[in-house]
């Protein structure tokens, strides 16, 4: 009775210690936060093994359904109070110029993820700390941050000139200093990709990088020699069919050339059918394209 009780003991202790071995294998995540009300709408066609979606965007349903006054205001049951108790304005000196930026979230040590938004042209650091615009996806974003021992950053950015580029990669310099185990991804809205493309072809900050979100960004094959191509930094492409700024098709014809005749690279397009320029932002499920990008950066690391 004794020895099969040893046995069980034995059985249990490996159980225990494959699930940990699982766990550490598979690396930090974010864990689910209203996946429910923020995951992606209906699949209409995919390609590439899941690379490509083409998702079923209805106007009606995710914008003037959801939002208590269309574009201004979500509806409350997407929103929660939780970051605003982590929001600090924050001003640094960055290649010479004093810049402002909105920090969530402190960072430390134990910081796991280091996540900044750029905006696009017209824009400011406030975009990316609107909680009630958008869908309230940023203050998803926000929740999943705070709620993860991640840090996110909405600064001010210089787009029209290679200084922003150099802004952007200085402050990242800043706070890799603060929480140096943290990961980092940098997602660019719109005209904001002139400064991910510059960031990923610029020697000393592309390599660390763990991943590169365009979203209704402009088109700039300069991606397939720079940097974080060569050290494949997963990419995820948002766009909607609709976008009268920027082309979808040369988005994804870049996108084509990126994943490669093998298909093996690590990039995602996410097309939101009849979208406008702003949908990505509105739509883009933070969490899943995080995950994907943070289980193939841990995958080719270790």
């Amino acid at each position: 009775m004794r020895g099969n009780f040893r046995i069980f003991e034995y059985l249990i202790g490996s159980l225990f210690t494959s699930a940990l071995l699982v766990s550490q294998a598979t690396g930090f995540e974010l864990k689910p936060y209203k996946d429910e009300l923020f995951a992606y709408p209906r699949v209409l066609d995919q390609a590439m093994d899941g690379a490509f979606l083409r998702l079923d965007y209805q106007i009606q349903r995710d914008l003037r359904d959801r939002d208590e006054i269309p574009e201004r205001r979500v509806e409350g049951r997407y929103v929660s109070s939780r970051p605003a108790w982590h929001v600090r304005e924050r001003s640094v000196v960055l290649a010479g110029n004093k810049r402002k930026h909105i920090r969530v979230g402190k960072p430390d040590t134990d910081t796991k993820l280091l996540l900044l938004y750029l905006h696009g042209k017209g824009g400011n650091r406030k975009q990316g700390n609107a909680d009630w615009t958008f869908g309230g996806n940023f203050n998803r974003l926000k929740n999943l941050m705070v709620r993860n021992n991640g840090v996110f950053l909405s600064p001010d950015v210089k787009i029209e000139s290679p200084r922003g580029t150099q802004e952007i990669r200085e402050l990242i310099a800043q706070y890799r200093k603060e929480a140096p185990q943290a990961k980092v991804i940098v997602a660019c809205g719109s005209m904001g990709s002139q400064v991910c493309y510059g960031l990923a072809d610029q020697a000393g900050v592309a390599g660390p990088l763990s991943g590169l979100i365009l979203l209704g960004g402009a088109t700039d094959r300069r991606l397939l020699t720079s940097e974080a191509y060569k050290v494949g930094v997963p990419i995820v492409f948002g766009h909607g069919s609709a976008d009268r700024v920027y082309s979808w098709e040369k988005q994804y014809q870049l996108f084509k050339a990126a994943i490669g005749k093998t298909q093996r690279y690590p990039v995602r397009f996410r097309l939101f059918e009849t979208g406008s320029h702003g949908t990505p932002i509105r739509m883009i499920d933070w969490r899943d394209e995080i995950n994907w990008m943070l289980s193939i950066s841990s995958a080719t690391r270790q």
